[in-house]
């Protein structure tokens, strides 16, 4: 198994994530320069990414998902095994982005040809994460805030969401998602594709 300068392995889930990156860009037969070009990241950062030198954040893969019109939960379930038309709990695919302390559970089991899909967020107090670009321009959402508080922000537009509150909208834009606090923020994310 490959080890990092550090002589530590990485973590599988990013490994396979890595792995089908570099797919995607050789099926597009795109340089990394040309990526780079497109998606507004370092050559550096992606082939770091590409070869699982570091996990990649969600910022990070939004714009790589935009780039290949693909949804997050799209692209991670590329990198899970067969898909099946259940998956219990403890088996949902679970990707945390420790710089922007958000979590995030794919709770729908995966399958590419659908269009619709539930995830599940979660977003530390003072937490803040800003999406330049939908994955998929017309993507629509349904946000459905299950504890705490969280503020959308889209078309310049904030959406103070409490819990039971859920907001209803298609992104064509920048989003940002932050958590006020004071406690975490737990939400249910219905996303469908155009």
């Amino acid at each position: 198994m490959k080890r990092d300068e550090a002589g530590v392995a990485p973590d599988p889930v990013d490994a396979r994530l890595g792995a089908r990156l570099a797919e995607l860009r050789a099926e597009h037969g795109w340089s990394l320069g040309e990526l780079a070009e497109r998606s507004g990241i370092s050559r550096s950062t992606l082939s770091r990414a590409e070869r699982a030198e570091i996990s990649p954040t969600a910022a990070l893969l939004n714009r790589l998902c935009a780039v290949y019109g693909r949804t997050m939960s799209q692209l991670l379930s590329e990198v899970e095994a067969e898909p099946a038309p259940v998956v219990r709990a403890a088996d949902q695919q679970v990707w945390e982005d420790p710089a922007s302390g958000f979590v995030r559970r794919s709770v729908s089991p995966p399958h590419g040809g659908l269009r619709g899909e539930l995830v599940e967020g979660r977003l530390t107090a003072g937490a803040d994460i800003a999406y330049d670009r939908p994955p998929v321009p017309g993507l629509e959402q349904h946000i459905w805030v299950r504890e705490g508080a969280l503020v959308v922000t889209a078309q310049d537009t904030d959406h103070r969401l409490a819990a039971g509150d859920c907001l209803r909208l298609r992104v064509w834009g920048p989003t940002r998602f932050s958590c006020p606090g004071p406690e975490d923020a737990r939400y249910v994310l219905a996303v469908v594709r155009p």
